[in-house]
């Protein structure tokens, strides 16, 4: 039995996320949401991330396009537009903890995730980076990531799962993996795996080099 931490990914979305919401109410489970800054630019996404806040779960960055890695992002101004951007959006929601979430492209782990100049904005701003040891592809199988994500928590004894609170078909599906979870005996949790955080707080953990261009 072991621990997983829920969080979801390119949202928020002002129809599925409180849908979103309420399940994890009726578990009594709480997440991170790793939010897209552009979303955050439109009245109802607002609303959306502070609602997210008062129902007691957590917020971070998700970059603010969600376009290119930043490891393949060459251009002059991708962390004032990633980074800063999305930071300065979600300050006004969230004044808690730092944490930022790499895009991966389809959740791929390698050195497309971070640039040096995006480490160097990650540390002078405390952050902490949160990467992931789940991904079980809710945007291309609506309904067999339940069993994938299921997999990954059995083998595992800390569990971290990307989720996506944009896709209605999916998260519909929501309710039966969290019901399941707990039936197999595996609890709920705060705490992000530490294997899955190359900057905590700013510092560099070892092996951080293996996501850096």
């Amino acid at each position: 039995m072991g621990s997983v931490h829920l969080s979801f990914d390119n949202g928020p979305d002002p129809e599925v996320t409180p849908r979103v919401l309420d399940v994890l109410d009726d578990h009594g489970a709480r997440a991170t949401f790793f939010l897209v800054g552009k979303n955050l630019e439109t009245s109802e996404g607002a609303a959306t991330a502070q609602r997210i806040r008062e129902r007691g779960h957590r917020l971070g960055s998700h970059s603010y396009t969600h376009g290119t890695p930043l490891g393949d992002d060459l251009g002059e101004e991708a962390v004032a537009r990633e980074l800063e951007q999305t930071q300065l959006l979600l300050d006004r929601f969230w004044s808690g903890p730092r944490w930022f979430r790499p895009f991966g492209g389809g959740g791929e782990i390698g050195p497309h995730l971070l640039s040096p100049e995006a480490v160097s904005w990650l540390e002078r701003r405390r952050v902490t980076c949160v990467l992931w040891n789940s991904v079980p592809g809710d945007w291309k199988d609506p309904e067999g990531w339940v069993g994938r994500a299921l997999d990954d928590a059995e083998r595992q004894a800390e569990t971290l799962v990307v989720l996506h609170d944009i896709l209605p078909g999916a998260m519909a599906r929501l309710d039966r993996f969290l019901g399941e979870l707990t039936a197999r005996g595996h609890r709920f949790t705060d705490d992000f795996p530490a294997s899955c955080l190359p900057i905590i707080d700013g510092v560099r953990q070892p092996g951080l080099e293996d996501y850096v261009r």
